[in-house]
């Protein structure tokens, strides 16, 4: 039977994982076992990768960075998010902002010494990659375009780091990084419009408050058409298995996102466009499985 200080505990417990964003890391952490797995290092046992301690520790190091990276943005935010995200927000404040500033130096401290055992090289990476983020959350967030140029970058870095491990230089894994660079810079657009209302109050200057919607649109447009281009490439250009099916039904689906953005006006709109986009990119993540469903199989046997 839960006493009133066990339900609290567990308020506080659930506000730290929506801080942390928590289903955020562990989706990230799955998606980079399984580029890992089934792109960057294919001709590798399966046990060879999973049992690999440098890989669990450079996506142990990158999963305490992005969550502190929450924490950090949460900190800064707080104001603008009882505006945009009035429930979540609530939630958040059962911690207090001094707990949350303690636990983003033990997750950042925690991170660098399990890099440390990894390399100097490493340990270069996730302190740059700490500073990029409090840098972002603190000054370039606010700045139109190079703010959501340089959140995309930050999102994209676990897997850079990766595949700088592996070193796998094909040129399928580049068009695989564009594709899901522009979905996920494309995201961070629409965000702009879906919290115009906070950013406005905050004097945050993003671009559908400097140059107003239609532009805004306008851009996020042109960057979805880029998008179509690697798809594209990968579907006729590229032998990616059975995830030709994944790439062709995105790029319908990025299509029929086009016409639905010109017909939105308020944030409810915006949400649901958003969620197309988040959409494609957690399919992404299984859909690498479809690269090759014979090594998948094999495997599991």
């Amino acid at each position: 039977m839960f006493t009133r200080k066990n339900k609290l505990l567990l308020f506080k417990l659930l506000s730290l994982f929506s801080v942390v964003r928590g289903y955020n890391i562990l989706m990230i952490t799955f998606a980079q076992y399984l580029a890992s797995i089934y792109i960057l290092s294919p001709n590798l046992p399966l046990r060879t990768v999973v049992f690999d301690i440098n890989l669990f520790l450079i996506v142990t190091a990158s999963a305490l960075v992005i969550a502190s990276g929450y924490i950090i943005n949460n900190f800064y935010d707080a104001e603008k998010d009882l505006i945009n995200k009035p429930t979540k927000s609530m939630l958040d404040r059962l911690v207090s902002q001094r707990f949350k500033l303690t636990t983003y130096f033990v997750l950042n401290f925690i991170a660098v010494l399990a890099a440390s055992y990894i390399s100097f090289r490493a340990v270069l990476f996730f302190s740059a990659y700490i500073f990029g983020i409090w840098l972002y959350s603190h000054k370039l967030k606010r700045i139109p375009f190079l703010g959501n140029l340089v959140s995309t970058t930050l999102a994209i870095a676990p897997f850079f780091v990766v595949f700088v491990y592996y070193k796998n230089f094909e040129a399928v894994i580049f068009v695989h990084a564009l594709f899901l660079f522009l979905l996920m810079l494309a995201r961070e657009m629409i965000k702009d419009l879906e919290n115009i209302a906070g950013d406005l109050a905050q004097n945050y200057r993003t671009i559908p408050i400097l140059y107003g919607a239609r532009k805004a649109k306008s851009l996020i447009m042109f960057l979805v058409i880029f998008t179509l281009i690697p798809a594209w490439l990968l579907v006729t250009k590229f032998d990616v298995g059975l995830m030709y099916v994944y790439f062709t039904g995105s790029m319908l689906l990025l299509v029929f996102f086009i016409i639905l953005l010109f017909r939105a006006t308020d944030k409810k709109h915006y949400v649901w466009l958003h969620n197309i986009l988040k959409f494609i990119i957690v399919v992404g993540v299984f859909s690498i499985l479809l690269i090759d469903v014979d090594l998948v199989l094999n495997r599991i046997i």
